[in-house]
């Protein structure tokens, strides 16, 4: 007797010497009370075996005969040998007129010790995420490097964001030549003047990104953690919340995104015959409204949760690459193969004074002095922005530099 059984012994020897009701009996043994009314009526004619069910020792009517059973693990092992299960089972009803679902043909071909075929690792399970409630709530941004031009002119990216809730493809997207911090500076600003800041960004784990690195500097020794990329110190000043991918199929609706834009896109630049970034990123303007008018679905809910950008913040300074340095001895400030002048101003003289310096996604330059703007430069001529795009690379040497005014070296 099991112990189920045991249980709905015990309940109704509890009825019977009148410790629970009927209804209170079932509850406990996990039955409907009528059910219990037959149980308690099968006990009190059988006795203790009225409690076990009328099935136990039976073979079921629906058994597959032995001699079934023989024949199917017979042909398995001689005629078809190394056969898988389904094309076995195919093979059953097909030729040897024996009618059995793959899951029978399997129990059987197992319980006679013969193991499957291939051996197939069972698929990660997955749920699908259920979009945002609301616009604004959560961004999602990539780059997408693809033969956009198909050979007609140089492999480039193409770096976009788009909206949770709706699907939306947001102000910003553009072609670059590589995936870069400079890109995603871009797609912050675009989306801050033209739609507001989201609450929460998810992305890979790109470089221009997240740190990946195994260097620290002293000072992130002894504050305990690295700091962030460009792109991560702009979404820590603008409050944006941070939300990393581990795997692509965890960023599936825009990793979606470019599957689709690799489609149409890839043919409308075809159409077009573009040929070059400068003619691939015009087509691209035209290209969003029609897109979104087509693929973008309403948001869950109407209100939109974009938040407002501050006034009291420079959105230009902010979605910008910026480096701490300090003024050399000449009253300048070298970057790589940038100099900046810096005339006087409340002070004589600026050398040795630690200083930010800040270059604008236009490519021209900002030095600030404890907030205080002291000094402008135009782009460098002849040089990218993503020449300058802040990686860890230049911020050791700057670091290093700064390093060496401080030391006298």
């Amino acid at each position: 007797m099991s112990r189920r059984e045991f249980k709905r012994l015990e309940g109704v020897e509890r009825v019977r010497v009148g410790l629970l009701t009927n209804e209170e009996a079932a509850r406990a043994v996990g039955i409907s009370g009528r059910q219990m009314r037959r149980v308690r009526a099968r006990a009190a004619r059988l006795g203790p075996k009225g409690v076990i069910h009328g099935n136990r020792g039976r073979s079921p009517r629906h058994r597959i005969a032995e001699a079934v059973r023989a024949r199917v693990v017979e042909l398995r092992r001689e005629k078809y040998r190394g056969f898988n299960d389904q094309h076995f089972s195919e093979k059953l009803a097909e030729v040897e007129g024996v009618e059995l679902a793959r899951a029978s043909v399997r129990r059987i071909l197992r319980a006679a010790g013969i193991g499957a075929e291939h051996q197939r690792r069972a698929p990660r399970q997955r749920r699908r995420r259920e979009r945002k409630p609301q616009a604004g709530i959560m961004v999602l941004w990539d780059g997408s490097t693809h033969p956009w031009l198909e050979g007609r002119g140089p492999q480039l990216c193409l770096m976009a964001a788009m909206d949770d809730a709706t699907g939306e493809l947001l102000p910003g997207a553009r072609f670059m030549e590589q995936e870069c911090a400079a890109g995603y500076l871009q797609l912050v600003a675009a989306m801050a003047t033209h739609k507001g800041l989201p609450w929460s960004i998810y992305m890979d784990h790109h470089g221009s990104l997240v740190r990946n690195d195994d260097h620290w500097s002293a000072g992130e020794l002894q504050r305990g953690r690295q700091n962030p990329t460009q792109v991560g110190r702009v979404l820590e000043e603008l409050n944006i919340e941070v939300i990393a991918a581990l795997t692509p199929q965890a960023k599936g609706r825009v990793e979606r995104l470019w599957r689709t834009l690799q489609d149409r896109l890839v043919s409308e630049l075809r159409l077009v015959g573009a040929c070059t970034k400068a003619t691939a990123n015009l087509l691209l303007k035209e290209f969003i409204g029609p897109f979104n008018h087509r693929f973008s679905v309403a948001a869950a809910d109407e209100h939109q949760a974009w938040r407002q950008v501050d006034q009291s913040i420079d959105l230009q300074r902010v979605c910008s690459f910026s480096y701490a340095t300090k003024v050399l001895n000449d009253n300048t400030v070298r970057l790589q193969k940038t100099v900046i002048d810096i005339a006087p101003g409340t002070r004589r003289s600026y050398a040795r004074c630690p200083v930010t310096v800040n270059q604008l996604l236009d490519g021209s330059w900002r030095v600030y002095y404890r907030e205080q703007l002291i000094a402008t430069a135009v782009a460098n001529s002849g040089h990218e922005l993503r020449a300058l795009k802040g990686t860890n690379k230049l911020r050791y040497r700057v670091e290093r530099e700064a390093a060496a005014v401080r030391t006298g070296i």
